[in-house]
């Protein structure tokens, strides 16, 4: 089979739900056709802007970090230790080293230094870790980015993600959460715009990305997230995609044109006060991780 755009390579990697089929050269054009269409048509950031991308290690954050360098942008990356044992230091390693084969920037926040390490936090309030690890990780994401000046906050949510997210939302009709999902939040309140460029592009075809480019990352998944309702919803897509090529994207598609316009966001049970400690919008007197924190330091 010859490459469908260049017609002259035998192609390497087929997509169905694009019915097409490229060379490894080609591949890379189509990739970063459809990364920086997220970004002009959502009007994302420019090349002006100073973006803050969130990195796990993993191979979407990472390939995004390695992406957005080659496309030009000014590009900052921030890793947040969540503090479990091995796991964290295995996947700071791999986005440290990537960092120095790059010569890209780098920030890092310990939990273990606010004292909110993961498995700590955990025994203490004995919540869902993914649940916590989220909130942290946005609490660390804002404040980074407000601190330090960036316009923009950038992470790897790719289509699975997204899709997947929806369906979950939709099958218990989530209203706060479908209001909220998009590929771009705004800035408001003291919350830095978000974005997520690999809206538009697979697990597989990021995966073929970092591949094609060796990027060096992290293929553990987290020893905490074990029975999350989130993966089986992606399963549950990948058969569907299996049969129906182009269902995913049709599925996240259809809802930004047609259903995301007419659910309109409620501000009425928006927070209107922020933290007296950080300043992070709160209902009241204290944010949610700074309560945390006073909870944590008192035990």
């Amino acid at each position: 089979m010859k490459c469908t755009r260049c017609r002259k390579q035998t192609a390497e990697i087929e997509l169905p739900w694009h019915n097409a089929a490229f060379c490894k050269e080609c591949f890379q054009v189509f990739f970063r056709g459809q990364l920086q269409k997220a970004i002009r048509s959502f009007k994302m950031f420019t090349k002006k802007d100073r973006v803050l991308v969130a990195v796990s290690g993993g191979k979407d954050s990472m390939s995004l970090w390695h992406a957005l360098l080659q496309n030009g942008y000014n590009v900052t990356a921030l890793f947040i230790h969540l503090g479990i044992p091995e796991f964290s230091d295995t996947a700071l390693e791999k986005v440290k080293g990537f960092a120095s084969k790059e010569g890209a920037s780098l920030k890092v926040v310990y939990l273990r230094n606010e004292g909110l390490a993961i498995p700590d936090v955990i025994r203490v309030t004995r919540r869902p870790a993914c649940a916590i690890c989220g909130r942290l990780k946005r609490y660390y994401f804002n404040r980074v980015a407000i601190e330090d000046g960036f316009d923009v906050i950038a992470t790897g949510h790719n289509l699975d993600d997204e899709a997947s997210r929806l369906f979950a939302n939709l099958l218990h009709w989530k209203m706060e959460y479908l209001q909220d999902q998009s590929p771009v939040l705004p800035e408001e309140n003291g919350l830095k715009k978000k974005v997520k460029p690999f809206f538009r592009l697979t697990e597989f075809e990021i995966a073929a990305y970092a591949f094609i480019n060796k990027i060096d990352f992290f293929h553990r998944s987290c020893p905490l997230s074990k029975g999350a309702t989130f993966s089986f919803y992606k399963r549950v897509l990948n058969r569907i995609e299996y049969n129906s090529p182009g269902t995913k994207m049709d599925f996240y598609q259809g809802f930004l044109k047609t259903l995301k316009p007419v659910v309109s966001k409620d501000h009425a049970d928006a927070p209107e006060n922020h933290c007296r400690i950080c300043g992070y919008p709160a209902y009241g007197d204290l944010c949610s991780v700074c309560a945390l924190k006073q909870k944590m330091s008192a035990r």
